[in-house]
Order: C-alpha cells, then sequence, then structure tokens
C-alpha cells in the first residue's frame, strides 16, 4: 500500500535531480530464486474468504469501536488509549485496499462493495485511488522508473526529503476533505478542473510527476459510485460539524485517528523499499532486493505493516499470493535456500534500522 504524494516543488524538483546524479547497479536476474518461489508456493495463491472477511470485520470493528470510545471518554488517559487502538485497527481495516489491487472481484464476492462502504467511503479513501495505480508499480518496466506513481529515490534525495515524506502525511485528513467536500463538485461542472482532479488528486501516489489517465469502461462507473459517496459524506461531515450536530471535539478526534493511521502508513512506506534506484529499469530480482522483508521473529511489524505488508519484497517476487499464505510461502522459501543467497538479501531486522538506514544513506550521498 502506497500513501500520500510529496506534492511540494522542492520534492518534484528532486526526484528527478537524484535521477541525473546517480546510477543504479544493475542486478543480474537470480533464476533459480525466481523459479523456485514459483514452484514451492504454487498451492498457495487461492484467497481464503473466510480470513479476508473475519480480518476486514474485526479490524472496522474494533477501530470504530475504539474510535467512539475515544469521543464519549471523559478520561484523557482513555480517550488516548482508545484512540491509539483506534488508529491501529483502522490502519489494518484500511490496509486491505492493498488486496482489492491483487484479488479478482469474483474471488471474494461483495468484498470490494463492503470494503468501501465501511472504509473506502467514511474514511475518504476510496478503492479508485489505488486501484489502476498499484498495477503500475508491479510492472517490471515500470518499477522505480519516473513512470511508477509509487517510487521515489528517497534514499538519493536531499536528507530533509525523509522527514518532508512523513510529515506532509499529517495534512492527509483535510486534503482529502478538500478532494471530496469541495474539487469533487466543483470538478464536475469545471472541465478543466476535472482533468486536473483526476491527474493530480486521485491517487495514492509518492511520485509527484506521476499524471494519471481518465477511466474507462466500468471501472469509470465504479470510481464514480465512490467518488459521489465520498463527496456527500465529506460534505455532509462538515455541514454538521458547522451546525453543531457533530461536536468540535469529536470531529477533531476523529481527524486525529485518520491523521494517526496516514502517518503510520507513511512510516511503513518509507521502508517498504531501500529506494535507491534512480530510474533505470530493474530486473525483478533487482525489485526485489530493492525491497524489504521484516519476518519474524520481529513481533511489532505484526502492528506497523499488517496484512501481510512486512513481506513486501516477497509480495513483488510473488504478488498473486494472498496475503495470509505469505507467512508460509517465506517459510517453505527459507527452507529452500542457504544463507547467503539473493533470497535472504531482503529479510531486514526492524523499522528502527531501516529509517537509520535510509536516512543515514541519505545524508551520505548528499
Amino acid at each position: 500500500m502506497s500513501s500520500t504524494t510529496i506534492s511540494t516543488k522542492n520534492a518534484a524538483q528532486a526526484a528527478p535531480s537524484a535521477r541525473r546524479n546517480s546510477a543504479s547497479v544493475a542486478v543480474p536476474e537470480d533464476n533459480d530464486l525466481i523459479r523456485t518461489a514459483a514452484k514451492v508456493t504454487r498451492d498457495l495463491n487461492t484467497p481464503k474468504a473466510a480470513i479476508y472477511w473475519a480480518d476486514f470485520l474485526a479490524s472496522a470493528a474494533v477501530g470504530y469501536g475504539s474510535l467512539f470510545g475515544a469521543i464519549v471518554s471523559s478520561s484523557l488517559v482513555l480517550a488516548l488509549v482508545f484512540g491509539l487502538i483506534s488508529v491501529l485497527a483502522l490502519y489494518r481495516a484500511g490496509s486491505f485496499i492493498h488486496e482489492l489491487t491483487h484479488i479478482r472481484r469474483n474471488t471474494l464476492p461483495g468484498f470490494h462493495f463492503a470494503w468501501n462502504a465501511l472504509f473506502g467511503v467514511p474514511m475518504m479513501i476510496p478503492s479508485f485511488m489505488y486501484e489502476g495505480i498499484h498495477s503500475i508499480h508491479h510492472r517490471t518496466k515500470k518499477y522505480g522508473t519516473v513512470e511508477d506513481p509509487e517510487y521515489l529515490p528517497l534514499a538519493l534525495m536531499k536528507p530533509w526529503s525523509v522527514p518532508l515524506f512523513v510529515i506532509v502525511a499529517a495534512l492527509a485528513p483535510i486534503a482529502l476533505l478538500v478532494r471530496y467536500a469541495i474539487l469533487t463538485p466543483l470538478s464536475a461542472v469545471i472541465p478543466p478542473l476535472r482533468k486536473l482532479v483526476v491527474e493530480r488528486y486521485s491517487g495514492l501516489i509518492i511520485n509527484p510527476e506521476f499524471r494519471r489517465k481518465a477511466p474507462e469502461g466500468d471501472f469509470k462507473r465504479r470510481w464514480l459510485i465512490c467518488e459521489i459517496g465520498s463527496s456527500i459524506w465529506a460534505i455532509a461531515l462538515l455541514t454538521m460539524v458547522a451546525t453543531e450536530i457533530i461536536p468540535m471535539r469529536a470531529f477533531l478526534i476523529f481527524l486525529g485517528v485518520m491523521s494517526g493511521s496516514v502517518i503510520l502508513n507513511q512510516i511503513r512506506t518509507l521502508v517498504a523499499h531501500l529506494w535507491e534506484n534512480d530510474g533505470h529499469e530493474m530486473s525483478v530480482t533487482g525489485q526485489y532486493l530493492d525491497s524489504v522483508n521484516v519476518p519474524p521473529p520481529s513481533t511489532l511489524p505484526a502492528l506497523w505493516a499488517p496484512v501481510g505488508l512486512r513481506y513486501h519484497a516477497l509480495h513483488h517476487l510473488l504478488p498473486g499470493v494472498p496475503y495470509h499464505s505469505l507467512g508460509e510461502a517465506h517459510r517453505r522459501l527459507a527452507a529452500e535456500f542457504p544463507a547467503g543467497s539473493s533470497f535472504y538479501r531482503a529479510d531486514h531486522d526492524s523499522l528502527w534500522i531501516l529509517i537509520k538506514g535510509l536516512v543515514r544513506g541519505s545524508a551520505g550521498r548528499n
């Protein structure tokens, strides 16, 4: 799952500059890794509907229930505890947007609709903001290039790019309210604005140079339904706050929980890759090694990289394996390869080590 774009002028200028001044080291293809991965995980490609439904519904229920607890609690300590639980649970529920882009609709009937109805529209992050975007990130000739909406060479950019990448995420709830309460209705009657909204403000991207194409066919219909629903909800929410139907305190807590979830996802995105590619096409093995696994015995990744995101490198190698089977896939492959092989080079120990390495690397190159 990607996150809020760095859309500032400085960040937009930094990306092409980094591409000009650095060169990627070509990584030869490890055909044994690719063949073995496909062979030993062939029986793991079927999503288990019961797991998807139970996991998502439980995460949403805990998230919204804890949000309500934070709003009604008279104790600051309890409000903070409920708020933290809500951030983590809603972050997990939202992370299923990544799975939506990889599973066919007929494989899990009703799941796309339920996710949008229970999370996407209420949180103003409908699935069209990721569908059609994330698939580009997985294309062999697009990954890590200027055409990849989910890639920035952060390790090659200025050191301030790393904290900026996280700080900008805190403003996401406000940006989403503006997007759906103001820009959506205005763009319906102003064609040039509509073009801008579709190209620049309709995707969970991090590459400020990326421009999205207008939707077509059935996807356009589903896009419009979700966008209209999100717009109605955003306008209704602001109206209820303005008329004091919803107290300002409750509204601010809602925004705070949203912001916390987006920041957590932005931090997770920060370490999903090593971000060392300068814009050149990469081999499948190169993409795998530029991505990150944080497997057990680490336990905290279950919170900050849920729904299989702790196996992000493995996911790039095996994008068809559902999230609940990635742990088993990793165990099987670990049994197939000796220490020091390409497979193990994508494994890392913790979030903090990855962040320190990224910050140290960007500072060292600049």
